[in-house]
């Protein structure tokens, strides 16, 4: 097992990374607040987790619930919010209570929002069994659900008491949901960590394989990232942790165009990060050989390369709505080079439309496309 910390002016809290920690009582039962605790899954995590989850917390003597939500994007609503926000009033949840989210970023984000608004906020774990989760929306607090107009328009920020990655759980992910996860992983190295890139190139034919001790690796390494930036940005109010959304503006409005659930977050943030990429280097600031680069790294990890051609019109009227944006201006995640990145206003447009033209842009595909 790897530890890190997620260190916040005075605040800390762990992220445990490895096989077996669903059933460590002693990771888990130090970080729950009262005797009450609700367990957020879905229908999908439950058969396969709930039940050792569960057991684990019987046996230190806690009074367990359960709220199992159907699995998917489209289900990260007001209506399923409201489903766990019921629960906890029946239950007659109290201050010292305490929420797990048992799942992937869909959960993990639910069940945030729910302890962050029940009672003014109360304690809550995560738990992703997602590759995505367990590297990206697990740590750093961010919480909320989807507006029909755009995604992630209702949160707060809301930090977990622990975050514990069972490695365990990505055996059991789907292909396309675990190279969905491997999206955000290479994100890190393009964002900040260029050394990780080299790793990464070095060891994509493991991660394809899931080799146990090259995901444990590569989880630590992902989450020692995020770890540093949300620390030193908690609220993103620097602009430091919106580099976190490296390929995020195109990605969320592909999936916000394609409706939500066709595309993977995953998927459409590796081609987000293309889409990106291409226009940091069509703006001169990074070569051709490092474009070429990161779309080898993709390739070498079977992630979609072509997005859906939505229109250009969709894909602006879309991204406007964008939470990025800031005076009426959408703030781009560039790449100043490879392994640095830069938030910039001054794009302009009719390159922004070249990019997203399926005649010029060369990661826009047809309009029945469909993620790899």
């Amino acid at each position: 097992m790897k530890t890190l910390s997620v260190d916040l002016f005075g605040r800390a809290y762990p992220i445990h990374i490895g096989s077996g920690l669903l059933s460590n009582s002693s990771l888990i039962t130090p970080h729950i607040t009262g005797k009450q605790v609700m367990i957020v899954t879905n229908d999908t995590v439950a058969p396969l987790y709930l039940a050792t989850l569960r057991n684990t917390l019987n046996e230190s003597g806690l009074t367990v619930k359960q709220v199992i939500l159907p699995d998917g994007e489209s289900y990260k609503n007001f209506e399923s919010y409201r489903i766990i926000l019921d629960a906890l009033v029946e239950a007659r949840f109290e201050r010292r209570s305490t929420l797990i989210a048992l799942g992937g970023g869909v959960i993990g984000d639910l069940t945030g929002f729910a302890a962050a608004t029940f009672l003014r906020g109360i304690n809550f774990i995560q738990i992703p069994t997602t590759l995505l989760a367990q590297v990206d929306s697990s740590v750093g607090g961010k919480t909320g659900i989807n507006h029909p107009l755009g995604k992630n328009l209702i949160g707060a920020f809301h930090q977990p008491r622990a975050v514990l990655a069972d490695t365990d759980t990505l055996s059991t992910l789907p292909d396309r949901e675990y190279r969905a996860g491997l999206s955000e992983v290479i994100k890190y190295g393009f964002i900040r960590d260029i050394e990780f890139i080299t790793w990464l190139e070095e060891h994509s034919t493991l991660l394809n394989e899931r080799d146990q001790a090259t995901l444990t690796e590569a989880i630590y390494r992902s989450c020692h990232n995020k770890a540093v930036i949300v620390a030193e940005d908690e609220y993103e109010t620097t602009g430091l942790r919106a580099l976190l959304n490296f390929g995020h503006t195109f990605g969320h409005a592909i999936e916000t165009g394609m409706g939500y659930g066709a595309w993977l977050h995953g998927e459409a943030v590796a081609v987000g990060m293309l889409i990106a990429s291409e226009l940091s280097q069509r703006l001169g600031l990074i070569p051709k050989d490092d474009l070429q680069r990161i779309i080898n790294l993709s390739r070498a990890l079977h992630l979609p390369y072509q997005a859906p051609d939505l229109g250009v019109t969709r894909y602006l009227d879309i991204m406007a709505g964008d939470k990025k944006v800031e005076a009426g201006k959408i703030r781009y995640v560039l790449l100043e080079k490879l392994g640095k990145a830069m938030l910039s206003q001054d794009v302009n447009e009719s390159l922004i439309k070249e990019v997203l033209s399926p005649n010029s842009g060369q990661f826009i595909g047809s309009a029945t496309e469909q993620p790899i």
